[in-house]
């Protein structure tokens, strides 16, 4: 019955405001409202990383529960890690709206929402409460008016550190003026030397060696993606998350393609898949890659990981196909595991990387 009221609720969010409609949503999720996968992942699905036990490989991106307000009831959906955030230190409104277009043809989003967040201390005092049962990160950002943005993602580090698994380092959304120039070599090196520091002094306190991820925009040039990749090696980050939106509106033809803001959803799927195959083949499979981008399919989510994700994160196809779309991925992809006689899904990371990377965006 749960499946079938969701599936009936799915047209009326669509025909909402889409900032009411997400709203509405994770009221829902917050009542416990939602279809839940009672039933463990197939262990095919299992894989470790960074010392953390995944159950399955998918998760919904962050942005979508940005004040940690539905971590668990994302993890009972069906997910196998959480993601919230993208959260900075003080809180902030974000731009005017409206600020979130649906591109319904082109089962798309436009965004400038500017990291709307409840700050630091509201996220922190959520999951602070919470069982901790289950891998949940934590993506943080900087204040649109911060001096100094960089010490926004120390503090993000020292604020979330004993309630986090993992951090993401959000350097990439094209909603806040400047943030994507973290992504130069000069200033990713500071950045990168900051924040290592933060989870060094850390460590040296007695304390686990949180995994710290880098989310890189679509939208740099090869040449600009091979010099940040090998800056992010040479820090030692833990995993390079690929991609955020993009800016590009090649061949979409609804009229809300000419709003400003970040491009998610299928159009985004070829030339976000293609980079991570770039990554993959820049760090020569070392370094885990989470896969973002135009997942809404069975064929896209497997693509991904063939492309050498090894985790993968989506949003903007569950606002079209709704959460079911977690569970059929999951079937799909044990299913082909089995089918290929392969032990554990990340046996498939990277088999089809060099032929994605060879494709054009």
């Amino acid at each position: 019955m749960m499946r079938v009221l969701t599936s009936l609720s799915r047209p009326f969010l669509l025909a909402l405001d889409p900032e009411r409609a997400h709203e509405l949503t994770l009221r829902a999720l917050e009542l416990g409202v939602y279809p839940r996968d009672t039933g463990a992942s197939d262990e095919v699905l299992g894989l470790s990383l960074w010392g953390l036990d995944f159950p399955n490989p998918l998760a919904v991106a962050a942005g979508f529960d940005k004040d940690a307000r539905v971590a668990d009831a994302l993890l009972a959906l069906g997910c196998g890690f959480a993601e919230v955030g993208t959260t900075t230190p003080r809180p902030q409104s974000g731009n005017p709206a409206p600020r979130v277009f649906r591109l319904i043809a082109e089962r798309a989003v436009i965004n400038r929402l500017g990291f709307n967040n409840a700050g630091h201390a509201a996220a922190r005092r959520r999951l602070a409460a919470r069982s901790q049962r289950g891998i949940v990160g934590v993506n943080i950002g900087a204040n649109k008016d911060s001096r100094d943005r960089i010490a926004d993602y120390v503090a993000g580090i020292e604020t979330f550190y004993d309630v986090a698994r993992y951090f993401t380092v959000n350097i990439s959304s094209p909603n806040t003026p400047g943030l994507r120039d973290l992504q130069a070599p000069e200033a990713l090196e500071d950045l990168l030397s900051r924040v290592m520091a933060a989870r060094a002094a850390m460590v040296a306190k007695g304390r686990p060696s949180r995994p710290i991820v880098v989310k890189l925009a679509p939208d740099l040039t090869h040449d600009a993606l091979q010099a940040t990749v090998a800056m992010l090696v040479q820090h030692g980050v833990d995993g390079i998350a690929v991609s955020n939106t993009t800016l590009d509106r090649a061949g979409l033809t609804d009229l809300a393609a000419k709003e400003a803001g970040g491009l998610s959803g299928r159009p985004l799927f070829q030339r976000s898949t293609v980079m991570l195959a770039r990554v993959h083949r820049m760090t020569e499979g070392r370094v885990p890659l989470i896969g973002i981008g135009g997942i809404d399919s069975l064929e896209t989510a497997l693509a991904k990981i063939e492309a050498g994700a090894s985790l993968l994160q989506l949003y903007t196809g569950l606002i079209y196909e709704g959460p079911g779309l977690i569970g059929r991925i999951k079937d799909h992809l044990a299913q082909v595991c089995r089918d290929r006689r392969l032990a554990s899904i990340s046996e498939l990371t990277g088999t089809r990387a060099a032929e994605w990377a060879a494709k054009q965006i």
